[in-house]
C-alpha cells in the first residue's frame, strides 16, 4: 500500500526512505485489525509526517500510534 500511494504522489523517496515507511506500516497495522480505509489513511499519514521531515522510524511510529 505504501508503495502505490508514493507512486500516485510521485514523491522522490528512495529505497531506504519506502522501507522505513512500510517497516512503519506492518508494525501499526500489525497491533489492531484495520479496515482497508483505514490502513490507507495510515500510509498516508506514515508519508505526509516523513515528507514532513519525521525521518526517525520510532519517533514516526509513537507519532502514529493511537
Amino acid at each position: 500500500m505504501i508503495r502505490s500511494l508514493i507512486a500516485a504522489t510521485k514523491a522522490p523517496l528512495q529505497d531506504d526512505d519506502v522501507a522505513l515507511c512500510e517497516r512503519v506500516f506492518h508494525r501499526l497495522t500489525g497491533q489492531r485489525p484495520m479496515s482497508n480505509g483505514e490502513r490507507e489513511q495510515l500510509a498516508s499519514a506514515i508519508l505526509h509526517f516523513y515528507q514532513d521531515g519525521v525521518r526517525d522510524e520510532q519517533s514516526l511510529t509513537r507519532l502514529l500510534m493511537d
